[in-house]
């Protein structure tokens, strides 16, 4: 069959402004004034189109005779292997990327620093190794500025002042320009502008870049971690009509094609997981986005990735071995030792050694006596006492989960720097788990707290379908009483419990918490590409 070409007409200026004459106007209004980049944007240009460049060139392969390399292979390869002005004028080469500094010594030789993948080549552009066009070749060199994307071929020399450096022999190659300046020797600090103009400071903070990539090693140690055990890797739905699995506030929406019927983003994935485990996928995980409609600070925002597994015929002391055994393994691989400074540089976080473990009441007892006095009965009412007495401020609603929780905050979890389970919380708090005890007190629940941050809770999984609807409906208490972040009762979930979901237990981790640690960033958004920001307008 033969190939039918088919071209496609950008349409004109005028035709644009008789059929879209609003965005004509909003154009024009916007050319009456233009910004100061603007104005550099259209100098560039120019100068550019003098030269008779082509601004966005297709990418093609590099001179015959030069093949590409990367700025790393420049270094390791050839760098300790020269003197001091060395010429390797038959290592002929092409390395490309992005110029981050430009030094004119004079209108015969220009040196660029060219960056890509974090590292950096010095390229030497002299008019006594070129044997083309001259004044082409001062326009040229003299044109190009930070931030232009450029493509180099030469040969690997030192020099004199013994940088490693590409010395062209062929004119250098545009690939695309920057047309807006780059702050790469001012700096880019403001992290109100950082986050806004998030390219840009990618291009100019290191450490933030650090982040990104530590996030992706992450990625790869846990996934390998838990493919290598035989765990199935999984997806669940984003969106659903029930929402469950925490106590957090969804973000809610509605679907057009099943009639404006409500939806949930999900707040985590715990309950659908367990529904593939009685499926018969006896270990399963999820590598996913959560999102909570809550406050933003520096341990939480909104969007945020968990790992999450569930494995059968599994119990919390096997969990605990496994969370040991991936966050030792993992802190050694990616950064060389099992010591991580914190972002401080005075702290240390120690996973070479056993972790740590806190029973929950026990230590909550040796703080505030009066709470191995509690009472079903007035277990609320004692709480408020309690926490006005020892003046720890709590946001209403007042629940007996919350007060619990706030406690824990209030005494336990700033003394667990290093690595520390906590375990024995009281049942009423983890209306999903087991109970460790005979008259259903405590829960078959830890948590790991690293740095005074929860990084990893789990539990033996309820599956008494019966128990767990009487622990919805305790919940539901909870939700009358004002605390909109429990969930409705799942009732699907309840009916699936019935269906035998084996002796299991479930564990789920933040990946951002987690990268903050390793990478020594002392704020979620640093993890993130692109962190959720206020609108600067109500535009």
């Amino acid at each position: 069959m033969s190939a039918v070409r088919v071209a496609f007409r950008l349409p004109c200026r005028e035709t644009v402004q008789r059929i879209y004459p609003a965005i004509a106007a909003r154009s024009q209004t916007t050319a009456a004034a233009p910004s100061s980049n603007e104005a550099i944007k259209k100098q560039r240009q120019r100068a550019l189109n003098d030269l008779g460049l082509e601004l966005y060139p297709r990418y093609t392969l590099p001179p015959m005779g030069y093949p590409l390399v990367t700025h790393e292979l420049v270094h390791s390869r050839w760098g300790h292997a020269m003197d001091n002005g060395a010429k390797l004028t038959d290592v002929q080469l092409t390395v490309q990327g992005r110029i981050i500094s430009k030094r004119e010594a004079s209108k015969k030789l220009f040196f660029f620093d060219i960056e890509q993948d974090g590292q950096t080549v010095q390229v030497v552009s002299s008019q006594a190794r070129f044997t083309g066009d001259i004044s082409r070749f001062r326009s040229l060199n003299r044109t190009l500025m930070s931030g232009d994307i450029i493509r180099a071929s030469g040969f690997v020399g030192k020099t004199n002042t013994g940088e490693t450096s590409v010395f062209a022999v062929e004119l250098l190659e545009l690939l695309a320009p920057c047309l807006r300046p780059i702050p790469l020797r001012s700096g880019f600090t403001d992290s109100e502008k950082r986050f806004r103009s998030r390219h840009l400071d990618l291009l100019v903070n290191p450490k933030a870049r650090r982040g990104l990539i530590m996030r992706s090693q992450v990625l790869q140690y846990i996934r390998s971690f838990l493919d290598a055990r035989q765990f199935v890797e999984v997806e669940t739905p984003i969106l659903s009509p029930n929402v469950g699995g925490a106590s957090a506030r969804p973000f809610t929406t509605t679907s057009m094609a099943f009639g404006d019927t409500p939806l949930f983003m999900r707040v985590a994935p715990e309950l659908y997981l367990k529904q593939l485990v009685i499926g018969g996928l006896n270990r399963v995980y999820e590598i996913g986005k959560q999102f909570r409609n809550e406050g933003v600070d520096a341990d939480h925002n909104p969007e945020f990735t968990t790992c999450e597994f569930y494995q059968a015929y599994a119990s919390l002391e096997d969990l605990m071995q496994m969370s040991e055994d991936m966050l030792r393994g993992m802190v050694k691989k990616l950064t060389g030792s099992t010591i991580v400074k914190q972002s401080d540089g005075i702290d240390s976080i120690d996973f070479g050694t056993p972790f740590r473990r806190l029973d929950v009441m026990k230590t909550l007892c040796e703080h505030v006596p009066e709470l191995s006095d509690l009472d079903n009965d007035q277990t609320l009412s004692k709480l408020q006492q309690i926490l006005e007495k020892h003046h720890i401020v709590t946001p209403h609603p007042h629940t007996v989960p919350r007060l619990l929780d706030r406690l824990i905050g209030h005494y336990i979890e700033p003394q667990c720097i290093q690595p520390t389970f906590l375990y024995g919380h009281p049942a009423i708090m983890s209306p999903l788990a087991k109970c460790a005890d005979r008259n259903q007190t405590i829960a078959a629940r830890f948590e790991l707290f690293i740095n005074g941050k929860e990084l990893v809770n789990a539990y033996e999984e309820l599956n008494d379908p019966d128990l767990q609807r009487q622990k919805f409906r305790i919940q539901s208490v909870e939700r009358i009483q004002g605390d909109e972040e429990v969930p409705p009762p799942d009732i699907a979930f309840c009916n699936a419990l019935e269906s035998a979901l084996p002796p299991t237990a479930g564990w789920g981790m933040g990946i951002d918490r987690l990268v903050a640690l390793l990478a020594g960033l002392s704020h979620l958004r640093e993890t993130i590409s692109f962190p959720i920001m206020r609108p600067t307008s109500s535009k």
